[in-house]
């Protein structure tokens, strides 16, 4: 048996392992993926020659995976190993699909599963590739579906990774790791210190995170630049949560040197420049970055570098794009944006309801907890905000929540701890939610005062509301 990586808050040991060309988890903070819309059943009874005449489109673009895509869908019109071409045709495009943030390639990435299907039902093969599809469009329940029957059928480390990576992004965290385990038992791989890192971050051991991911980062491989660059990136995310800013850039210049404009490295690379007031070069930073993804948490974050380099213009159309766009991209981001600029409380609270529908995640509940608590409906969004907070994840934003609420609801003494929790983290949040977390400062101060004098009867939610139903934005 490999030996395992334990964590201190994790019962069972953990570890992961996904193949490099099958990496397709979806973190959060990262935006490795995109919602999708709804499934077409025209789409899923393909015919195998339809399926093969969709994948087999001319493909452009002058990059290293383009001309690999190009030489692969040769081989398979030329019937030389066609079984073997079509699945790694298949794999091809979800590795571009990662690498363009083009959600279409996993359509044509679908194709080639079908394709696959049609010459050898049940297949393994299509199965898996089918199932990370899925995954990646946000179709868990389908995806899990696939993974269960994988694992039964054959029960290989690719198979039990699939299975972990939904268990993940659905909140069942326990169960993902032992999943995870059976895929170290099985075979370890520096894609797996990754997802270890991953599951130490959301059971709140980060010191165990920046171990394992550091392996993750050095076992990277340059013969795939894209995976190599998001190991760096994220091994950059925990470092800056550390505090090892100078560490965190140096990881940065490691993952621009593997792929030069990754969007997620960018992302970050702003998001430290904001929190040292370099606005100037923030908003270069994060202007890349949302050419490269269009998601909303790409969007939002420029939106604020240019507020706060007093860009209103600027900031105006970005914000026209989030409301246009997010929903459908990204319905839990846009929720958390439209909740924390206090725009529309009622669709933040609709995109967060659907969305947990989906993935109930502690991201998503805190989400919800977020919208309700803008809506005024406090009782409710405690209830999601417990189940957020449960696996003691340490996140700034999930702290700033904790705070507003209980400050908003009276709870003096929670809302010190809370506040405790989040000031270190503070960087590590954008402006509005910087904003909030003053406002909520104030309002705790404000409860202490008024409780000091005999004379006072008001009552908590009386002090101006940090969140509010009004679907204007707050000045």
């Amino acid at each position: 048996m490999t030996k395992m990586i334990t964590t201190s808050n994790c019962r069972p040991p953990v570890v992961a392992y996904v193949a490099a060309i099958a990496l397709s988890l979806v973190l959060t903070g990262c935006g490795r993926g995109s919602k999708q819309a709804p499934r077409s059943q025209s789409v899923e009874s393909s015919s195998a020659a339809g399926s093969l005449g969709i994948a087999l489109a001319p493909h452009a673009g002058d990059a290293r995976l383009d001309a690999e895509i190009r030489r692969r869908q040769e081989q398979v019109r030329a019937g030389t190993s066609p079984e073997a071409a079509i699945e790694r045709l298949g794999w091809l495009f979800v590795a571009k699909a990662r690498e363009s943030f083009d959600p279409g390639f996993y359509t044509l990435a679908e194709q080639c599963a079908f394709a696959l299907d049609s010459r050898r039902p049940g297949s393994s093969e299509s199965l898996l590739l089918r199932g990370h599809v899925l995954h990646s469009q946000h179709h868990f329940g389908e995806a899990e579906g696939i993974a269960t029957k994988l694992v039964a059928q054959r029960g290989l480390a690719l198979d039990y990774g699939l299975l972990g990576d939904i268990l993940v992004d659905v909140g069942r965290l326990d169960e993902a790791v032992g999943a995870y385990q059976t895929m170290l038992d099985l075979k370890p791989d520096p894609q797996g210190y990754a997802r270890a890192a991953h599951i130490r971050w959301l059971k709140g051991d980060l010191t165990g995170a920046l171990e394992v991911m550091r392996m993750a980062a050095d076992g990277a491989s340059p013969s795939d630049p894209e995976s190599a660059a998001w190991m760096h990136s994220q091994l950059a995310r925990y470092l800056w949560q550390a505090g090892h800013t100078a560490q965190a850039e140096n990881a940065l210049q490691i993952a621009f040197a593997f792929q030069t404009n990754f969007a997620p490295a960018l992302l970050l690379r702003g998001r430290i420049e904001l929190a040292a007031a370099k606005i100037n070069h923030a908003i270069q930073s994060l202007r890349r970055a949302a050419e490269a993804n269009p998601l909303p948490e790409y969007h939002w974050a420029l939106c604020e570098a240019l507020r706060a380099g007093h860009r209103e213009d600027e900031a105006i159309t970005v914000e026209a794009h989030i409301n246009l766009r997010g929903a459908a991209s990204d319905p839990r981001t846009c929720s958390l944006y439209l909740a924390t600029t206090r725009q529309h409380a009622e669709k933040a609270e609709k995109l967060a309801r659907k969305e947990l529908a989906e993935r109930a995640d502690i991201f998503t509940h805190d989400a919800l907890a977020w919208a309700l608590a803008a809506a005024g409906k406090f009782e409710e969004a405690q209830t999601h905000l417990s189940r957020a907070l449960a696996e003691g994840t340490q996140d700034a934003r999930l702290f700033l929540h904790a705070t507003v609420i209980a400050a908003q609801t009276g709870k003096l003494e929670e809302a010190r701890q809370w506040m405790a929790k989040v000031n270190p983290l503070s960087p590590q949040l954008l402006p509005s939610e910087r904003e909030h977390l003053r406002r909520a400062a104030e309002i705790s101060q404000s409860f202490t005062t008024l409780s000091a004098s005999p004379a006072n009867t008001a009552s908590p939610r009386t002090f101006p509301a940090v969140a509010s139903n009004s679907t204007d934005k707050e000045n």
